[in-house]
């Protein structure tokens, strides 16, 4: 293995950036490059071949050119619908980011559950599965907030966040029969952590907010144990990214990207 190999992080935007966080506190020394698919921002809206078609087709004209030890598409709607097809197409370890369910169902004390995500992830039948395999016997409740995608991009570029488009995605489970009785939500979308304070305000002090973060991060770190790196800078580079870019330069020099790229 190249010590330089890099780690190839892809997501719709920068909601993936929980996923880095984790992966950077795991394994510092790692270099890794952080793919913001902003051209195709939001996949949540998008049809199952869209996202299959789009995430495939830039994995592996990205694999080309990085030839990465590893990807991780820190998406939940792209991993539920292709990440099967990913692995067909590439020749290196992929890991996907999946609902966090399993975690949910052993912390809640409830037995009743909610699962925040994109219009896509939600209605997929691999989460269908998860809730079959681990939450068997115990109330999950879903609701799509495609707008908390757009929100938590908003946030790391320094915008406001409305209080009521927060509010309104909590009232989504809430409003469910049994949402009074919910005591863990699922974040169901690696943009949503970004707003995790605000969530956790909307939600309540007894709802305890899960996602998978540090689990893909034990997993990548598994996955790469006894391999050498060669410190790196760290790179992003976006699609479609236009003047969008340099609004998010604060974000990303916060941790420690020493260049931002249009792919």
């Amino acid at each position: 293995m190249d010590p330089a190999a890099p780690i190839l992080i892809l997501d719709s935007g920068v909601g993936g950036l929980t996923i880095f966080d984790a992966v950077r506190s795991a394994l510092p020394d790692a270099p890794v490059i952080y793919a913001a698919d902003f051209a195709g921002l939001p996949y949540g809206d998008k049809t199952e071949a869209e996202v299959a078609a789009r995430v495939c087709g830039l994995l592996g004209r990205m694999a080309e050119r990085w030839q990465p030890r590893l990807v991780c598409i820190a998406c939940n709607t792209a991993s539920t619908i292709a990440l099967g097809m990913v692995r067909d197409v590439l020749e290196v370890p992929v890991v996907g980011t999946v609902p966090a369910i399993k975690p949910a169902a052993a912390l809640t004390r409830s037995g009743v559950i909610g699962l925040l995500g994109t219009a896509a992830t939600v209605r997929q039948p691999y989460v269908d599965r998860l809730e079959a395999e681990f939450a068997n016997g115990k109330t999950l409740l879903r609701a799509a907030a495609p707008e908390l995608v757009l929100a938590a991009e908003a946030k790391l570029r320094g915008e406001a966040v409305s209080p009521d488009v927060i509010a309104k995605a909590a009232a989504r489970l809430r409003d469910q029969h049994g949402g009074g009785r919910m005591d863990t939500v699922v974040l169901a979308c690696t943009h949503f952590p970004l707003l995790r304070g605000e969530l956790a305000e909307a939600m309540g002090p007894d709802v305890l907010l899960v996602d998978g973060a540090d689990g893909i991060a034990r997993r990548i770190a598994g996955l790469l144990r006894g391999q050498p790196f060669t410190p790196a800078p760290l790179r992003f580079v976006a699609t479609g990214a236009g003047d969008t870019l340099p609004r998010y330069t604060r974000a990303l020099a916060q941790r420690g990207f020493s260049a931002a790229d249009v792919f």
